[in-house]
């Protein structure tokens, strides 16, 4: 249950870090660079999405205590599927029908490892 959660809480903080990061970059009313990036660190979503990746550091290595990095590993790749599906809710962005085959076959090999890492 405990790495379960962990599993969970990490996938939270890695979407929220990403979608965070999207929202700083996404503002249409930012000039280009240089001034850009310090715009953009003046933003709060850019410190929102450094303390997900901060929290889910923590999260990560608490979570790698409990499982075989080669499981630990994969699972985390379940974070390419919350982040896409994210991102076409909240920004509208496309999933196109290789994209889609490819969210599905991420989350197939997830579950499996996930049924595999089961004791």
């Amino acid at each position: 249950m405990l790495t379960a959660g962990l599993w969970l809480l990490n996938l939270l903080l890695d979407t929220c870090g990403q979608l965070a990061f999207k929202a700083a970059a996404s503002d249409p009313r930012l000039e280009q660079a240089p001034r850009r990036w310090t715009a953009m660190a003046a933003r709060p979503w850019v410190w929102i999405g450094l303390l997900c990746y901060c929290a889910e550091f923590f999260t990560w290595m608490a979570f790698l205590s409990l499982v075989p990095l080669s499981h630990g590993v994969l699972l985390a790749a379940a974070g390419v599927v919350t982040v896409m599906l994210a991102g076409r809710w909240l920004f509208n962005e496309q999933l196109l029908p290789l994209r889609s085959a490819g969210i599905a076959l991420i989350a197939l090999g997830v579950v499996l490892v996930g049924l595999g890492a089961a004791p």
